[in-house]
């Protein structure tokens, strides 16, 4: 099953640069935007399987 989380992307210079809204201190790189994206979905896999410790997220409360 495949997973969605909404990234950030820019392209500064001849790079581009990403990052997921989730886990906004974690940015990757890319050499073209297909490049970018492939790094992207490999930093998701790390930063969510529980590997790396101390890893900040935005969240949201619940409100009722």
């Amino acid at each position: 099953m495949r997973s969605k989380s909404r990234y950030i992307r820019w392209q500064d210079g001849e790079m581009w640069l990403g990052y997921f809204e989730q886990f906004p201190d974690s940015v990757t790189k890319g050499d073209s935007r297909s490049d970018l994206e492939e790094n992207l979905r490999d930093l998701y896999r790390d930063l969510t399987s529980g590997e790396i410790p101390g890893m900040r997220r935005v969240g949201e409360p619940a409100m009722e």
